[in-house]
């Protein structure tokens, strides 16, 4: 007698069938390695051996859980003739469900030696797999060891960085100016070498089968002449620019070199990525734990292919899916909007103490207590603006890959041009949102306030903005690199006495990966610090002009900037001046020798 669906719901809310149970579990595939027993939903997982049916039968009628498919009713388990194909294999082992993922899994664990055994057969087929596995288990020390390296690295870059950052910054303008007229000239030579010998071949007798290659010859000629002329004007304009912005160039390094000090009086803000992390982490497998409950939540619906029973969302639970999705994006942008306002507050709190030595015992804590008290509504609205952006931009990639090979060349060009455009307006919502954070800890101002203030004085000082962001962004760039090629070299160095090279490979790419993620973490806070310190700078000089009562409150790594560029302006001015004086001079001469006609003559 077969059990209706309507049976079936009947008996669910009674019985809670949330377990799976394997008719033979420790039947695995050693090729697919996977299970092929079938898979049942029961209320509870045997805990003792089941020899017979009549046992079978037995639990099923004491505890509700029934261990045969669901066609056959439990009463007549030991006379079915599709006991043998349908009820689990004799004798039934004990088993406990595994917390979270709810399968009923044998006690004995004899039974996972086949599944070790799958593993095995699967590293065994494949020789090159094997000898990378086994280098990464012969060197899981120092892999383990390479890691804390790149770690103690990322910290005492961060500290340092203020003393090689006027290397490094004018190291990389030296070399951009320097391979613009390298390449310009390149160009021009080209250009001139390929010029004459067109005369040169012009002047000689040309055939009929010769003019193609003549006329190639010269539009080559035109081609390298609209290049070299562009790649002159491209350096004029770079060399302006660096003539121009090197007062700003040497802001940039100021700013790294207070970033430096706010790392030495502020030691916890390096703690800031492993909170982050770990906030991070702990929501992610939150989210994944309630996706599964999903999964297994709804109404069940009988397959008419299988014959088996399926947890379908209807109704209103439909649509928990896509609120689950949602709240991964928002919740994981809010938690890194926390990790800015955080480093915010307490680089605000540093910068406008004067004497730093009465600065609070713990700038982060008090930092985080007053996110937690007063903005934590500024942090949800500015994540959620991210959100409202990012999700069309993942469901606009979703399309794009499904449609990938079907769709025409214009709808994909208009796909791409969108998920760029969406892209680019999310790095600006990110960057606009970090300044906002930092105007809300500066003048305790609502979101969009504090975001209407932080763009007025980025728009004010947007050269500044520009080259901090170009030149501080590329020496941030170096500093990840060096990290990662410094520990690669370590590792090279502790692997050497490995004569098997080929097993150096996946330690290698696992120590480069981990090495260059860390040093992205914490450099990451260390742009934030950068960016802070900078609109308060903005706001000081903007403010303040350093006279009494309204003394500046930047370091002193700053006031001598702000100073030289005083002094520039003041020379600037009595040249301009003295420009002035001649001109009026001149004009005076002029007026006094107006009378003075051509023609008359002194007596």
């Amino acid at each position: 007698m077969s059990r209706s669906l309507k049976d079936i719901n009947r008996l669910l809310p009674k019985s809670w069938n949330r377990f799976v149970f394997f008719l033979d579990p420790c039947n695995v595939d050693i090729v697919q390695r996977k299970i092929k027993s079938m898979a049942l939903c029961v209320s509870l997982c045997p805990t003792e051996e089941l020899q017979t049916y009549e046992d079978l039968k037995r639990f099923a009628m004491l505890n509700g859980s029934e261990l045969c498919s669901y066609e056959l009713a439990a009463h007549k388990y030991p006379s079915l003739p599709e006991r043998f194909s349908k009820c689990p294999k004799l004798p039934v082992p004990p088993s406990k469900p595994l917390p979270v993922f709810n399968r009923c899994t044998p006690v004995d664990i004899s039974c996972y030696g086949k599944f070790a055994e799958a593993v095995v057969t699967f590293v065994g087929d494949n020789s090159v797999l094997h000898r990378l596995i086994a280098g990464v288990a012969a060197s899981k020390e120092i892999i383990i060891g390479l890691c804390v390296f790149a770690l103690v690295l990322s910290m005492i870059l961060m500290v340092i960085i203020r003393y090689i950052s006027a290397v490094l910054v004018w190291i990389l303008t030296s070399l951009v100016i320097l391979g613009s007229l390298a390449g310009t000239s390149v160009l021009w030579w080209l250009y001139i070498d390929h010029r004459l010998y067109g005369n040169n071949t012009a002047t000689s007798k040309v055939t009929k089968d010769m003019k193609e290659e003549v006329q190639v010859s010269r539009d080559s000629g035109q081609a390298l002449l609209v290049y070299a002329v562009a790649a002159t004007v491209f350096t004029i304009i770079l060399l302006l620019l660096m003539l121009f912005m090197r007062k700003r160039v040497a802001l940039t390094i100021a700013l790294f070199h207070v970033a430096g000090k706010v790392f030495i009086h502020l030691p916890l803000l390096t703690l800031q990525p492993f909170v982050t992390f770990l906030a991070l982490l702990l929501f992610w497998i939150y989210w994944i734990l309630v996706l599964l409950f999903l999964g297994t939540t709804g109404n069940p619906v009988q397959n008419e292919e299988t014959g088996l029973t399926e947890f379908r969302l209807t109704g209103p639970l439909q649509y928990l899916t896509w609120y689950h999705a949602v709240g991964l994006v928002w919740i994981s942008e809010f938690v890194l909007a926390c990790q800015q306002m955080t480093v915010a507050g307490a680089v605000v709190t540093y910068y406008f103490t004067r004497d730093k030595n009465r600065l609070p015992v713990t700038p982060i804590l008090s930092s985080v207590l007053r996110l937690v008290r007063y903005h934590l509504g500024t942090v949800a609205k500015g994540s959620f603006i991210i959100t409202l952006v990012k999700i069309p931009r993942l469901i606009l990639m979703y399309i794009h890959n499904q449609l990938k090979g079907k769709e025409n060349a214009c709808a994909r060009c208009l796909l791409k041009t969108c998920i760029c455009c969406l892209w680019c307006l999310e790095k600006c919502l990110n960057y606009l949102n970090q300044n906002a954070y930092a105007a809300t800890a500066i003048n305790s101002t609502s979101f969009c306030t504090s975001a209407r203030d932080a763009f007025v004085i980025l728009v004010e000082n947007a050269l500044r903005v520009a080259t901090i962001n170009a030149v501080g962004d590329f020496v941030l760039f170096l500093g990840k690199i060096l990290i990662m090629t410094t520990t690669a070299f370590a590792g090279v160095l502790l692997l050497n006495y490995q004569r098997d090279y080929a097993e150096w490979l996946l330690p290698l790419i696992i120590v480069c990966l981990f090495s260059f993620l860390v040093a992205h973490c914490f450099l990451s806070v260390f742009e934030i610090v950068v960016d802070v310190l900078f609109l308060c700078f903005a706001v000081d000089t903007k403010y303040n002009d350093g006279t009494p009562g309204k003394e500046f409150f930047m370091d002193k790594a700053l006031m001598e900037f702000v100073e030289s560029s005083r002094r520039l302006e003041r020379v600037v001015e009595r040249v301009v001046e003295r420009g002035r004086g001649r001109v009026k001079d001149a004009v005076s001469e002029g007026a006094e020798m107006k009378p003075m006609a051509p023609g008359t003559s002194s007596a």
